[in-house]
């Protein structure tokens, strides 16, 4: 057995109908990794809102390593313009998050959705204005903690969603 590189590897590249909107993450390492991520996945296109670390951080660029220039990203003003805009554009808005209404995510029926947000809360406090979302998924924990990093969710909400749709 041998370990495969880069080099090695020629992933079958597909695009699928998901955007990401991150609302007030503030970490640099997680805005890398979301493009890290996104890129992984095929997302069309990422939002950070403009106090985000931007990607002239060098932390930022370090995590991301070369995605920045692989997927178009955006930065927004204000969080209810660019929901309400996305919306407006036919996309179902889901926020990755334990509410009461949560579904599990591996019961949510993603290929129903044409085109797909998938809205991350901050490291802190989450998804504030979680009256405008179209509905919420939440991953199962079996551990003490009720939560995890934001972009773990992220990376695990994709792979569902990607499961689903290919």
């Amino acid at each position: 057995m041998k370990q495969l590189t880069h080099v090695d590897i020629k992933n079958n590249q597909q695009q699928f109908p998901i955007t990401i909107v991150c609302d007030a993450i503030r970490t640099p390492e997680n805005i890398g990794m979301c493009f890290r991520i996104s890129e992984s996945f095929g997302v069309q296109k990422i939002y950070f809102e403009e106090s985000s670390p931007s990607t002239e951080n060098r932390i930022v660029k370090k995590t991301a390593r070369n995605t920045i220039s692989q997927i178009k990203h955006a930065v927004y003003e204000d969080f209810d313009e660019i929901i309400n805009q996305l919306k407006s554009e036919g996309n179902t808005i889901i926020g990755v998050e334990i509410t009461d209404k949560s579904c599990n995510i591996q019961d949510f029926n993603f290929k129903n959705h044409k085109k797909i947000v998938l809205l991350l809360g901050s490291e802190r406090n989450g998804i504030e204005k979680i009256n405008l979302v179209d509905k919420t998924v939440a991953i199962p924990m079996y551990g003490r903690n009720s939560s995890m990093n934001v972009i773990h969710s992220l990376a695990i909400t994709l792979y569902e969603i990607t499961n689903q749709l290919k």
